[in-house]
């Protein structure tokens, strides 16, 4: 079985070309004849994972944060060619709601001894994600963080900061038109929320989902609010602490259409933002990724 491991030199925890060599060698420890990529964009990684699929990979990895495992995942989908994940980037949601380790060594190990699982993905206009899309504030703060990370060399939580008191200056309500599973609903928000699956918004699990294998989206549409609460709840989102009762309504379903007045909007998948055209239809993609994971998940009876 080949493994092509995608490492993502520009990841949170970004390793130069030894790193991937490193990696490369512990699987082959391990028995698994394994290549590696060092890729540093999004177009670097979907053509590697590309080129991967034609060359016969039987694994393709994606060492990296979630922008990278998305970005795998958007050509893995559907081909049947299993996906496995070395986290390396700041939060690793779409590992750590799957139990992967977050450590190299642990995450390497369960490409060789883990099961695979089918596992959901997010889809809109034709735009595959793993974890969750935004609308309104939130891909205003993604782009700003972006922006002053790049002009100004910034660190990630310094740009954040910065980028949230541009978006509060802006405060952009939408006003919006959705069909959830048909039914017809009218908002005025300035903060949506759609994730692959079910977030967990209160308790000791905040911003995890229990599994994403449920066959549905999850929608979270903000209560209407000043300026500085929206930034504050943009930032609890970012870092998973919501809390449902006091910040949001949430429905869940299979497809959600959203449109607007506007022609285009900044949609933000998986902390990447793109300019698409409206209405935007989301729907879920049930088992359309087969993933690595450990062979005991959180929850599990250990195999006998």
């Amino acid at each position: 079985m080949l493994a092509v491991i995608i490492s993502n030199a520009s990841a949170g925890q970004g390793r130069p070309a030894e790193g991937a060599g490193e990696m490369e060698a512990a699987c082959r420890r391990r028995g698994l004849d394994a290549r590696a990529v060092l890729v540093r964009d999004g177009e670097d990684i979907t053509r590697a994972a590309s080129d991967a699929i034609e060359q016969g990979a039987s694994l393709v990895v994606a060492a990296g944060g979630d922008g990278t495992v998305s970005a795998v995942a958007s050509q893995v989908a559907g081909t049947g060619v299993t996906m496995g994940v070395i986290p390396m980037g700041t939060l690793n949601h779409f590992a750590k709601d799957l139990g992967i380790p977050l450590e190299a060594e642990g995450a390497i190990d369960v490409l060789v001894r883990g099961k695979v699982l089918d596992v959901d993905a997010g889809e809109v206009n034709g735009r595959l994600f793993i974890n969750n899309s935004g609308l309104g504030l939130y891909p205003d703060i993604v782009r700003e963080r972006e922006a002053q990370q790049r002009r100004l060399g910034r660190g990630k939580w310094a740009a954040l900061l910065h980028a949230c008191l541009r978006a509060a200056q802006r405060y952009p309500v939408l006003s919006l038109h959705f069909e959830v599973d048909g039914k017809k609903l009218e908002r005025r928000s300035a903060f949506v929320f759609i994730g692959n699956n079910e977030y967990t918004m209160t308790g000791f699990e905040i911003g995890e989902r229990a599994g994403l294998a449920d066959g549905k989206l999850s929608l979270y549409v903000t209560h209407r609010m000043g300026r500085f609460g929206l930034v504050w709840l943009a930032l609890r989102a970012l870092f998973g602490r919501l809390e449902q009762a006091r910040d949001f309504d949430m429905l869940t379903a299979t497809s959600v259409m959203v449109d607007t007045h506007k022609r285009s909007i900044r949609v933000a998948t998986d902390g990447e933002v793109t300019l698409m055209q409206t209405p935007l239809h989301y729907r879920i993609r049930p088992a359309a990724l087969r993933v690595m994971v450990p062979a005991s998940l959180p929850g599990e009876s250990p195999a006998v």
